[in-house]
């Protein structure tokens, strides 16, 4: 009798199916881990350069708010060439060796030329107008060939009355208040380079109002640029908050406009001269009077003498007291280039452009000295455009490479053992001749003005400011350790330095500054009547 119960569907029970589908399963799993295991062996990420341990997700990010420690000696030991980091998964290479630098940078500048966004000091405090951090592409092409037009070699001559009218000014201030060295070094370099972008009168002192708003312009900055300054560096995806509920955007906006109309200000200001034609030389009226081959709005070229005036005041400015502090710390070097300087100057004039070739002491004082010390000694980042090998080393598509300046300034293989002291001798020959210093620096004998492409473009007028400053200064004074009431000298710290951001300065130092001889007030003073004639 058939049975009344509904008819059950079939149910296949593992054990039913294991002989069918278990081998099956099991070889899909084993092809899935070769498949990784060949993936992961081959994965071009197995081969970055070598690096610290970071933590999980942070991973260095905490090391990078001290930039310091890639100064030790431990970091140029454990990481001798490169050494590779990760920020909240962004890659970081540090560049510890010209050759590296060189190779990279220079070599392969057709890939090695952008720059890594950095999105509060240029994109929000600046419009992404600063042309030291613009990304490579049409804009920062023609931004810097016109600023590369206008600082030739040649160029720059047109401006040498002004580097030794601010030369002179410095001598007499210095001689006279020797306490307030570091500002009268600050007004000097400031007000030399205000002449030559904007015909700007010279700066009396450096509490100058358009000086003083620069300044806190240049801070900012500075500030903003200091690795973990920000998190939005770290997570862009914060650009998009509203700016009403991110202080930080809010704040840097309303910044950009202040410094966008302090910019327009100083270039309406030479429009005007030049419509009534009482204009003088200045890179702003060359970039006015030449729209068409430039191809930048007043827009632009605003943004452009503001990049020009931070990137060339600040740094010779800090050289200058680098150098100060050196030729105290080590006045055998002082006394040889005063010695150079008595033999082809004499004691009757100042020095001038003319004796330049004549001395090789004060060229080796410069090179030096920006080897020694650099204003800014992790430069400004490049970024590959894409994804690179280097000594089988693999090297992301928008890794930041940061070349540390120090550690190739202080490297024995390229410098002599000596090279973590100042001595300028290094860049003479036997016979006192200057020598061009490592390769892959060029003529340089450093790399403080940067590689390819990226190079900077001020250099000349950086060279020929220090070159007549250190001239003059030297001819009319004996820089000194400073004495204690018992009259016995006092130390110098050459060693710590003062992190404001990208810049690094010595701590604040006394010193004494006397004449050289009798005739020096007056003879500076004949020299400074000359010079406004």
């Amino acid at each position: 009798m058939p049975s009344s119960a509904a008819p059950q569907p079939d149910r296949l029970s593992f054990a039913s199916v294991s002989p069918i589908l278990g081998p099956r399963l099991g070889l899909i799993t084993i092809t899935l881990v070769v498949i990784l295991a060949v993936k992961y062996a081959w994965s071009p990420w197995r081969r970055v350069p070598p690096g610290p341990k970071g933590l999980p997700v942070l991973g260095n990010i905490l090391q990078l708010k001290d930039k310091q420690w890639m100064f030790g000696r431990d970091c140029k030991r454990d990481f001798e060439h490169m050494m590779y980091l990760n920020a909240l998964g962004q890659p970081i290479l540090i560049l510890n060796s010209l050759k590296c630098a060189f190779d990279l940078l220079d070599r392969r500048a057709n890939i090695y030329s952008n720059r890594a966004r950095v999105t509060v000091p240029n994109d929000i405090l600046c419009g992404g107008l600063f042309t030291a951090f613009m990304p490579y592409g049409d804009r920062w092409r023609r931004t810097r060939r016109a600023a590369h037009e206008i600082l030739t070699k040649v160029a720059v001559r047109d401006y040498h009355p002004v580097f030794c009218k601010e030369a002179i000014l410095l001598a007499s201030a210095i001689l006279q208040n020797p306490e307030a060295l570091a500002k009268h070094i600050q007004r000097s370099s400031a007000s030399a380079t205000m002449s030559i972008l904007y015909d700007y009168p010279t700066l009396e002192n450096e509490d100058d109002k358009t000086l003083t708003e620069i300044h806190a312009f240049i801070d900012r900055l500075s500030a903003a640029s200091a690795p973990g300054a920000y998190l939005v560096q770290s997570l862009p995806w914060m650009v998009k908050i509203p700016e009403k509920f991110a202080k930080w955007k809010r704040e840097g906006m309303e910044h950009y406009r202040q410094h966008t109309s302090m910019f327009n200000g100083l270039l309406n200001t030479v429009n005007h001269h030049i419509a009534n034609g009482s204009e003088r030389p200045s890179v702003a009226a060359s970039l006015i009077k030449n729209p068409d081959q430039n191809g930048l709005s007043n827009h632009e070229i605003a943004w452009l003498l503001g990049t020009l005036y931070s990137a060339g005041a600040e740094t010779t400015a800090t050289t200058l007291v680098w150098w100060a502090l050196a030729m105290i710390a080590y006045p055998e070097f002082q006394k040889r280039a005063q010695d150079e300087l008595d033999t082809v100057v004499g004691r009757s004039r100042t020095p001038s452009f003319a004796d330049a070739p004549s001395l090789p002491y004060i060229q080796a004082l410069i090179k030096e000295s920006l080897r020694w010390r650099p204003a800014l000694p992790m430069g400004i980042p490049h970024t590959p455009t894409e994804d690179d090998w280097y000594e089988g080393m693999f090297i992301p598509k928008g890794t930041v490479c940061v070349t540390n300046l120090w550690q190739c300034h202080h490297d024995p293989a390229a410098y002599g053992n000596d090279a973590a002291k100042f001595n300028p001798e290094r860049f003479l020959d036997e016979h006192g001749r200057l020598l061009p210093g490592p390769v892959e620096t060029r003529d340089d004998g450093h790399g403080t003005y940067g590689f390819g492409r990226r190079a900077c473009v001020g250099k000349h007028a950086a060279n020929d400011s220090l070159f007549i400053t250190m001239a003059t200064v030297l001819w009319a004074a004996r820089l000194e350790r400073a004495r204690d009431e018992n009259g016995n000298e006092l130390p110098v710290d050459t060693e710590t330095l003062i992190d404001t951001g990208m810049i690094f300065r010595p701590l604040p130092f006394k010193c004494r500054i006397t004449p050289r001889f009798p005739d020096v007030p007056s003879l500076l003073a004949e020299e400074l009547e000359l010079s406004k004639s």
